[in-house]
């Protein structure tokens, strides 16, 4: 089953919108490191239900616009418009090959796998890989898979783990029948208006904003 990985965040300042969130829900953060193929870098909070927050900034507008990674390309479309707040989030899976087969079989778009990396401030690197099915940033948008290529399936430090969880995902990008023959989710007839996730879960609404609660 697939979990939730994290969320991403846009804004002018990564640094300093982590640290008004910090302020305002009284948990930690850290700086995540710098993508220098991408032109980002970003700062993170990490949850008790093996989730985080992601605040991407930019670091190199030149570069970050040459970049052919969905999500680079949809921050961005944001930072020209001047926009800010939750716009993406990750599905976190150790079984990638397998949906490119199910995207390619049944004719689902997608981009990738594109090969994510960054070093940290202790001067490791951190791999990842990322898939995309194929949308449209202008007017929606449809969660990307990671697979993380680390010996604990993602960056969670024990001790910078905040005791809150992300309980729940609001999501609107995609119709419920849809996202389930996407991503291969099923639910229980009683939960209408949501998936179950590892982890956490997704609720569908009418908003067209990405939204999270946090607990």
């Amino acid at each position: 089953m697939l979990a939730l990985d994290h969320i991403v965040i846009a804004g002018k300042n990564a640094e300093k919108d982590s640290v008004s969130f910090n302020k305002r829900l009284a948990i930690k953060a850290i700086k995540g490191g710098e993508h220098e193929h991408w032109g980002t870098y970003n700062y993170l909070a990490y949850f008790s239900n093996e989730s985080y927050i992601e605040w991407l900034g930019i670091r190199d507008i030149t570069i970050a616009k040459q970049s052919d990674n969905p999500l680079i390309q949809h921050l961005v479309f944001l930072h020209e418009k001047n926009q800010a707040g939750p716009f993406q989030f990750a599905l976190r899976t150790d079984q990638m090959d397998d949906y490119i087969t199910h995207f390619e079989e049944n004719n689902i778009p997608y981009k990738g796998p594109f090969l994510g990396k960054r070093q940290q401030p202790d001067g490791t690197v951190l791999k990842w890989r990322m898939l995309f099915p194929t949308y449209d940033y202008q007017t929606g948008m449809l969660p990307f898979l990671i697979e993380w290529i680390h010996p604990s399936n993602g960056p969670s430090p024990i001790s910078l783990t905040n005791s809150q969880a992300i309980t729940n995902v609001s999501y609107s990008g995609v119709d419920k029948d849809a996202f389930s023959h996407i991503y291969q989710l099923k639910t229980k007839k009683s939960f209408s208006n949501q998936f179950s996730l590892q982890n956490t879960k997704i609720v569908f609404n009418n908003d067209e904003k990405l939204g999270f609660e946090l607990i």
